[in-house]
């Protein structure tokens, strides 16, 4: 059994109703007693943080059908940060970007769950073309990338006077959820963290001390990625004044990050994984954590789903689409005339990231980790 959370679970009672930020509720789906699926297939996007960006949506589909079987499918990653989350019945990993004879390999595997209602988080072409393998009769999914004829059902992007403007990703999902019925719930991100593992970061600390995560990586690409220097010099300024232990959060393929970080800082960096880095420990570790700071990447939105504050470096990607109503902290971004420009690899000077100082995250880090904000680790 895991140990639960729901991010407003620890928060203030001030918490805004998600529902409520759909300026447009979509259409929703006439679905009489016969019609209610038995079987539902889920296909999870394809970054880590919008998986758990999704679980807003994952949890109002169960609501509304409960007795149905929920199978949520994806990448290994996207798969394993939902492990022991109760609002979905059963895991299926895919192949990253699978091609069109992998594709119709995994025909077996998709058809398995026999689904009735195929809800289809991913952008891609690929994903729609994987719900249609499936053999789910209807198949709900944003409408873009020319596979509207692969769906039964399309919502169309998010429009003001006529003009695509970019919304928390979050609400997209509640709002396909909402075409077949089913209602969020307001209580925001959610993932369960595992005991054992979470007895294993805690056996690293020492408990009378804040725990600070250090998160330099970003999937995306480099143009998301404050400097190594400087996350190393933010945390020897946080060790020496507030005495904070600081654990640097990598995995996989940010290997070069993470030796630089280390290489320059001066102050021990704690590994919380021994070397076998996991979505399972990562989130063990987060759960633990007084306050994340990062890089608008995962870790980000997992520390959001438990309820931690978060001081996110902000740099190519506009705020709109991760602006959650459910995050404590803050978001530290300068305007420049190239952004917010989407790109993952800079093509200028990279002048968004370097314009923000390891002063300015200091001061933001500070305010966080004063007593009066500090929560307890559970």
């Amino acid at each position: 059994m895991g140990v639960f959370w729901r991010g407003p679970a620890v928060l203030n009672s001030a918490i805004p109703d998600c529902s409520r930020l759909n300026q447009e509720p979509p259409e929703a789906m006439s679905l009489s007693s016969s019609q209610t699926p038995s079987a539902i297939l889920v296909l999870l996007p394809n970054w880590l943080g919008d998986a758990v960006m999704c679980t807003p949506a994952l949890r109002a589909l169960k609501k509304r059908y409960p007795e149905a079987e929920i199978t949520a499918a994806g990448k290994g990653a996207c798969c394993a940060v939902l492990e022991g989350f109760p609002w979905v019945d059963r895991l299926l990993t895919l192949p990253d970007r699978p091609g069109l004879s992998t594709s119709i390999k995994l025909r077996s595997s998709l058809r398995a769950g026999r689904a009735e209602l195929a809800v289809i988080f991913p952008h891609a072409f690929r994903a729609a073309w994987l719900a249609w393998l499936s053999g789910a009769p209807r198949r709900v999914g944003l409408d873009r990338g020319g596979r509207r004829f692969l769906l039964t059902q399309a919502l169309a992007r998010h429009r003001i006077d006529g003009k695509l403007v970019p919304r928390y990703t979050a609400l997209e999902y509640l709002d396909l959820a909402a075409m077949v019925g089913a209602e969020d719930d307001g209580l925001g991100l959610e993932l369960a963290a595992d005991p054992a593992e979470m007895a294993d970061v805690k056996a690293l600390i020492d408990p009378a001390r804040p725990l600070v995560g250090i998160a330099p990586g970003a999937a995306f690409g480099p143009s998301k990625r404050w400097l190594p220097e400087r996350f190393a010099a933010l945390a020897d300024r946080l060790y020496k004044e507030h005495g904070a232990q600081c654990l640097l959060m990598t995995g996989p393929g940010e290997e070069e990050t993470r030796d630089a970080v280390r290489g320059a800082a001066t102050t021990p960096l704690l590994e919380y994984h021994g070397g076998k880095p996991s979505i399972a420990r990562l989130k063990a570790a987060i759960a633990c954590v007084d306050l994340l700071i990062g890089n608008d990447s995962g870790p980000r939105h997992v520390a959001i789903a438990f309820g931690k504050p978060v001081v996110c470096i902000m740099g190519s990607t506009s705020p709109a689409y991760t602006e959650s109503p459910w995050e404590r902290g803050e978001v530290l971004r300068i305007d420049v005339d190239c952004g917010p420009c989407q790109k993952p690899h800079c093509v200028t000077d990279h002048r968004c990231m370097t314009g923000i100082s390891v002063e300015r995250a200091a001061a933001a880090a500070s305010r966080w980790l004063a007593p009066s904000s500090r929560t307890t680790s559970i």
